[in-house]
Formats: structure tokens, C-alpha cells, sequence
């Protein structure tokens, strides 16, 4: 039972939670950033999930029931069928010899205590609340392989193809999947999920139904069936029981066959602000300050999935406001923001970047984003665009934020036009996150720790220090890892680098000069997150480059 912004902005205000006054704030917070109330609240730190779930459980006069904090074991979960616990959305919580306490979204069910009472005859039996997302993430312990169900829609179903892009859909879902790869290999196909960077195995179907899921994602995506030789890409969106899912598909030819790749575009993008990435405070004060000035280039670089259309999304969203024009050229537009205007990169018609963006600088703009700078005429047109009084964002292919520099340089970009325009540049990198399910400590010698002894002593000292890893649950797949977050590196342009600038200068000088002014590197950042028990020292050192001292 979900309820609305009104009903939970009453029970807070009811409960005492907040005032009426944090209330009518988060309202203009909301107007203006085009978001809902309670989001609001969640990020002015006035409220909690948990604080929420709290206030809805007693409007109900019921316990609250903390899932997060404490998870039931499977075997526990495991005492409620299936088909019951999904269709009145419960959960086993608790169990001693005194009775039972069940946790649900809504404890005013007619039915669910005389379901329950038959399941656990002769005990005791506590109804309390929890939210519904943690509800159903007890439910991954429910999930049985891909293969089980692939076998058994097989043998009942004469229409397989749906049923199992149905099935491998909702898995990738429930592991917060960003990519679905269908590969085929010999008499099987593989299916694989990307999960938080990482491509792990999720399922093979057998060969001979592939042709059939193939051809039905091809006319979901408006492709062309009856071609097999040329790389085709389009989209699709699926929707089961109102839950919308976009995807981007491509299809290319490989010697084994037709392979897949479905990129999953996460509608929750639009929500995230800067410290939902991950930006510690000194770096979001910098970023905000950047954004809020009327003219200025800001860039953010990284490899390709790293993150940085996800940062310009959250510096669109502070400036998306009703007396703001925003104009976007993209390719492929992959989020939509209400009261943004997009614009997608279209190569048959000549609509692209350079071009695209010297037609944006016609339409009174006062933000312009540029998915990226990949070419000298973009490039120019961008600076241009910051130096005429428009705000700039846009991605750039660089491995840190000094290199940025005098690659721009190199793209025949004049030093007095680039110090005059560059405002902040930001490199970034994902990393993934500690289950928090599964999270452990443990307590390491700086001799045991696998980096130079000069590193370890610099940034952990020389006494034994306090580390955390995932053990490994249901809940992350066995991993120890679920969800990730951004490592930043931030270079504001001064006076004092815009003078540099001019001198053509290489990487190391301009880094020389950073470090000076206290900029934090991509691998201090990341060590602040391992210290805080965000990541483990392992996953760092995969996405950062270790020091040399």
C-alpha cells in the first residue's frame, strides 16, 4: 500500500516529525526543482526512510519493522509460501517462543491474519509495517535460477519468447542490472548481466529458441527482422503491472550469431543531486558556486560509463528552474527531464554535434549541454558558446581532469580563449559499493595492506587499521557489493591556472599546480570512501591509479 506525498507530509507533521514550516520550504524546494515534497525532505537530511516508514506505521498503530537493519534469514523468509507472501506483500520479521511478528505494507488487510494464522496455527501473531521496497527485496530469496525457470516455461508455455524476456527482464531488475547481453555461443545462447560494473553470468537458453526472442526484441525495437549482416540499434520499453522500463538495443552480427545488448535507462537519474553521487562537501560547494554563474564552461571526463551524463543530470537539476532556458544536444538522449529541452543527435540528417549546437546558440539559451566534445568544431563552437554569456556542461574523453587542459589545447582551442571560459573541470569514476547487508570489518596490519609501504604509511599511518568487506548474501548476489558510487577529482580554474593555461602547459604542470591548491586526487577520494566503510581498498585500487611517492 503506497501513499501519496499529502497523506505522508501529514502523518510527519502529525507525529511531530517536522514543522509545518520544513514542510512549506520542501514544497518551494519541490516547485522549483521539479520534484516531489518528500524527495525534498529526504535530501535536506529533515527526514529518513526509516523516519518515514516510522511515522506510517503509527498512523496505522502499528510497530515498525526496520528490514534494513534486521534482515530475517532465508530459512526464516522461507516459512512463507511464495504465492502468499508476494500477493498480501508479507514478511516473517521476527519469531520466539512467545508468537510471531510479520512485516507488510499494509496491516489493515481483511484477510492477512486469518492467511497467516493457517500458515502458523496455534501462535501468537504481531502485524507490523515496513516499506514496500524492502518488502520485496526480501523476496530475491525466492528467486530461483534463470535456467529452472527457462526449463519450466519450455515444457508449459507454446509461446516461449515472451515468458523468458519477460523472466530475464525482472531478474535484471531485481539486481539493479544497467545491461542485458544475449551472446550466442554453439548449441546455447549466454545471457549475462552487468551489476554494478561488473559482467556476471545470469542464465543460458538453449539455441533453438533464440531466433524467436531475437526477432521479437527486433520488433519491439523497430529493427528490421530480416536482416542478419548489418549492426542495427533502436529501443523498446516494457511494462508489467505499471512498472515502465526503457531500454536502448543493439544488435550486431557476430560469427556465432545475432548478439544483443539491451541498455537499461534508469528513470531515477532525474532524482539524484550532488550528494546522492557521492561529492563530498568541498567539492559540492565548488560545483554549486560553478553552476550558478551565467557564463562558463564546465566539463566532466572519465572513460565511457563512468557516470558523467549522470553528474550533468544532477547540475541540471539545480539550474532547471521556469525563468531558465535549457537546451540539451545528445546522442542518445537517455533521460528525460521535464522542462529541459532535447535535442537527439540524428546522423542521416546532419543533425550532429557542431551543427546541432550552432542552431541551440539561435534558440536564446541559458544552459546548453553538450553530451560531448569529440571533434575540434564542437570544441570551438562550445567555447564560443561559453564566452557569448551561456552557461556550457558537457563530457570529455580524458584519464583525469589535468589532462583535460592540453588536450583541449591540442584540439586548436587558443589558451586565452580557454582561461578566459574554463570554470571547473570534473573527473570521475565509479566504484562499487559494501552490501550493507553483509558488511563486516576486520582489522588490518599496514604491512598486509597490497600497496607500496610509502602509499599505506602516508594514508593509513603506521598503526593497524579498521577495513570492511561484504561477506556475501542473497541480497548482493554473493558478491559483497551492491550499488556503487562516484570517486571525484575537481579542478577549479583561478587566476592563478588561467595564467598557466596561457603558457600551453603539460599535464604535470597543471596538476603541480592543483596539488598546491589543495585539489584531492581520484585515489584520495576513494581512500576517504574505504576509510568511511563505503568500498573495500581492492575496488579502488581496480578503478584509481595507486601514487607514486
Amino acid at each position: 500500500m503506497r501513499f501519496d506525498d499529502t497523506k505522508i507530509t501529514e502523518m510527519l507533521v502529525r507525529e511531530n516529525y517536522v514543522t509545518k514550516e520544513d514542510i512549506v520550504r520542501a514544497e518551494k524546494s519541490a516547485k522549483t526543482a521539479r520534484s516531489s515534497i518528500i524527495e525534498q525532505l529526504l535530501i535536506s537530511g529533515l527526514v529518513t526512510k526509516d523516519l518515514i516508514g516510522q511515522a506510517v506505521a503509527e498512523s496505522f498503530g502499528v510497530l515498525y519493522a526496520d528490514l534494513n537493519s534486521n534482515q530475517p534469514i532465508c530459512e526464516q523468509i522461507m516459512k512463507i509460501p511464495e504465492e502468499t507472501a508476494r500477493k498480501c506483500k508479507v514478511v516473517l520479521f521476527a519469531e520466539n517462543k512467545k508468537g510471531i511478528t510479520v512485516a507488510t505494507d499494509n496491516p489493515s488487510q481483511k484477510e492477512l491474519r486469518a492467511i497467516l494464522q493457517v500458515i502458523f496455527p496455534k501462535q501468537k501473531i504481531t502485524i507490523a509495517y515496513s516499506l514496500l521496497d524492502d518488502i520485496e527485496a526480501c523476496f530475491s530469496y525466492y528467486r530461483k535460477s534463470l535456467e529452472t525457470r527457462f526449463s519450466k516455461i519450455i515444457e508449459t508455455q507454446t509461446r516461449v519468447a515472451p515468458e523468458i524476456i519477460e523472466q530475464i527482464i525482472a531478474d535484471a531488475q531485481s539486481f539493479h542490472a544497467s545491461d542485458i547481453h544475449f551472446e550466442p555461443q554453439g548449441k546455447e545462447v549466454l545471457v549475462r548481466f552487468r551489476v554494478d560494473g561488473v559482467l556476471q553470468e545470469a542464465g543460458r537458453i538453449p539455441r533453438e529458441h533464440y531466433e524467436n526472442i531475437l526477432n521479437r526484441i527486433k520488433v519491439q525495437s523497430r529493427m528490421r527482422i530480416d536482416e542478419h549482416f548489418t549492426a542495427q540499434d533502436g529501443a523498446m520499453r516494457h511494462d508489467k503491472d505499471g512498472t515502465i522500463v526503457d531500454m536502448r538495443v543493439s544488435v550486431v552480427p557476430t560469427v556465432e550469431g545475432e548478439k544483443i545488448a539491451l541498455r537499461i535507462l534508469a528513470s531515477y537519474i532525474q532524482g539524484l543531486s550532488l550528494a546522492d553521487l557521492g561529492i563530498s562537501h568541498a567539492h559540492q560547494s565548488i560545483l554549486e558556486e560553478a553552476v550558478k554563474k551565467p557564463f562558463g564552461m564546465i566539463l566532466v571526463t572519465g572513460p565511457t560509463g563512468s557516470g558523467k551524463t549522470t553528474t550533468l543530470y544532477a547540475f541540471l537539476k539545480i539550474l532547471n528552474q521556469p525563468d531558465v532556458n535549457i537546451m540539451t544536444i545528445e546522442d542518445p538522449v537517455e533521460y528525460k527531464m521535464l522542462g529541459v529541452n532535447q535535442i537527439q543527435v540524428n546522423p542521416e540528417t546532419n543533425l550532429v554535434f557542431a551543427r546541432g549546437l550552432r542552431s541551440i546558440v539561435r534558440q536564446d539559451p541559458d544552459v546548453i549541454l553538450v553530451g560531448e566534445i569529440r571533434d575540434e568544431e564542437t570544441a570551438e563552437i562550445a567555447v564560443n558558446a561559453a564566452l557569448t554569456g551561456h552557461l556550457l556542461l558537457s563530457t570529455f574523453h580524458a584519464n583525469d581532469a589535468a589532462t583535460t587542459i592540453p588536450r583541449l589545447l591540442d584540439m586548436n582551442i587558443e589558451p586565452f580563449l580557454l582561461a578566459s571560459t574554463l570554470e571547473v573541470i570534473v573527473a570521475q569514476r565509479l566504484v562499487r559499493k559494501i552490501c550493507e547487508q553483509c558488511r563486516h570489518s576486520t582489522t588490518v596490519a599496514p604491512s598486509n595492506l597490497v600497496m607500496p609501504p610509502k602509499v599505506a604509511s602516508k594514508f593509513f599511518g603506521k598503526k593497524a587499521v579498521i577495513l570492511y568487506q561484504g561477506k556475501g548474501c542473497p541480497m548482493c548476489g554473493g558478491t559483497g557489493y551492491k550499488g556503487r558510487i562516484a570517486l571525484f577529482e575537481c579542478i577549479q580554474v583561478t587566476p592563478e591556472m588561467q595564467d598557466l593555461i596561457l603558457t600551453r602547459p603539460s599535464t604535470q604542470e597543471i596538476w603541480r599546480l592543483a596539488c598546491e591548491q589543495g585539489v584531492v586526487s581520484l585515489f584520495e577520494d576513494g581512500i576517504e570512501k574505504v576509510k568511511n566503510g563505503i568500498t573495500t581498498l581492492e575496488e579502488l585500487k581496480r578503478v584509481a591509479e595507486v601514487p607514486k611517492l
